[in-house]
């Protein structure tokens, strides 16, 4: 009785098996995630951000009509002792900001020395401004939590750094005012933040 062809069949069924298999693995999606990678919630519409360096910006592109995102920004052309949200300029500078988790203080790059400041909570346009760094000065603290993605304010931590509703035209590009709000109440998209180093 001659098993060669049954033999046969059986070795090819093998190989087209384990061809479908390699196949399969092939084309299955990569689900590890890069540790490095900058976090956007899944439910959210990442900007793309074309400014180099250190920014801090927020994790949803909330509607920037370019798809640029929002930064921390001086109000105006150049140095101003006001903030704002503004989209993320690919030039950067005015919109670069740094977090240092040691004092609290989230500081320009643009121009070293200022920081961002609580300084006129009754404004509801405009309560941040940027003045003087200054160690243990209060309105000058905040917090960032990695996990929620918020800036909470160090001295009130259940109020978080987040941007109004309304969008204004700045020039070629959009603004927002950028005030303090109950962490609570406000929608993920516009508390959370993404701070590159």
């Amino acid at each position: 009785m001659n098993r060669l062809p049954t033999l046969q069949a059986a070795v090819t069924a093998a190989v087209v098996g384990l061809a479908a298999s390699l196949s399969a693995c092939a084309q299955a999606p990569d689900t590890q995630q890069d540790p490095d990678a900058e976090q956007t919630p899944p439910s959210q519409q990442a900007p793309t951000i074309q400014t180099e360096g250190t920014l801090i910006y927020l994790a949803d592109n909330l509607d920037e009509e370019a798809g640029l995102g929002w930064c921390i920004d001086t109000v105006g052309r150049g140095q101003s002792d006001q903030l704002h949200a503004h989209s993320c300029k690919p030039t950067g500078g005015d919109v670069q900001f740094s977090f240092d988790a040691d004092t609290g203080h989230i500081e320009s790059v643009e121009y070293g020395g200022l920081c961002m400041a609580y300084s006129d909570p009754e404004n509801v346009e405009v309560p941040f401004g940027l003045l003087d760094c200054v160690d243990d000065e209060p309105t000058q603290r905040f917090a960032y939590d990695s996990d929620t993605m918020e800036i909470k304010y160090g001295a009130d931590p259940p109020q978080c750094v987040t941007v109004a509703e309304t969008i204004d035209d700045a020039g070629p590009y959009q603004s927002r005012d950028l005030i303090m709000a109950a962490c609570a109440d406000l929608p993920a998209s516009f508390k959370q933040w993404v701070i590159r180093a």
